[in-house]
């Protein structure tokens, strides 16, 4: 339905041709997942502390106006735009790490690659190739949990009723979704990265039913 002939040699083969491959995805996210021409997809900002980190999620859509009006501005300190364009704000590394704005565009991309970790990637990727500056370093390292802390994370909460999908300990969505719940329950800042402090709490709480 969307196959191109990006090659120019008169028909499209999507077995064999690499251009017709790569011109037929783009014109899938293009027209199949509506991609909206000429807006970003993915922008990094500052977020102040205060920030309340609840309304940091991907399912969590926010007007530039509104952002704004809770600090948060373009990583030299400009304003954001006071308009009503919808956006997430997506925290890849927790809080204290890079922050970015994810548009309508970003959720088309995660509609073909659900991927968070490749779909930031390459979403960064292709805003420097349009001639953003790098991403502003943390102040501090970011501290990461382990593979098997973060399996272990995994596997509690599981127990607590939450669909994590694999027990891998590679955090996506899911994980990621669950992980802020457990952090709002604890009354920690809920920005869904995995923390020693989390999971010293889970340790610790007594076996739960599901939860919703």
């Amino acid at each position: 339905n969307y196959a191109v002939d990006y090659d120019g040699d008169g028909h499209p083969n999507l077995l064999r041709s690499a251009p017709d491959v790569i011109g037929s995805t783009a014109n899938y996210i293009a027209k199949g997942l509506n991609w909206r021409r000429g807006e970003p997809w993915l922008q990094e900002v500052r977020v102040p502390q205060s920030f309340p980190w609840e309304q940091s999620d991907l399912s969590v859509k926010l007007s530039r106006a509104k952002f704004s009006q809770l600090g948060v501005t373009y990583p030299d300190g400009r304003p954001l735009p006071n308009d009503d364009m919808q956006a997430s704000l997506l925290l890849p590394m927790g809080r204290t790490g890079p922050a970015f704005l994810a548009y309508a565009n970003f959720a088309a991309y995660t509609e073909w690659n659900n991927s968070l970790i490749y779909s930031t990637t390459a979403a960064y990727l292709a805003a420097r190739i349009a001639g953003a500056p790098p991403m502003r370093p943390p102040s501090a390292p970011v501290a990461q949990l382990p593979l098997n802390e973060l399996k272990e994370m995994q596997q509690l909460l599981v127990r607590a009723g939450f669909n994590v999908g694999k027990v891998d300990g590679i955090m996506g969505q899911l994980s990621r979704t669950a992980v802020k719940a457990m952090q709002v329950k604890y009354g920690l800042p809920a920005d869904s990265w995995p923390t020693a402090e989390l999971l010293a709490r889970m340790r610790g709480a007594p076996r739960q039913g599901a939860m919703n």
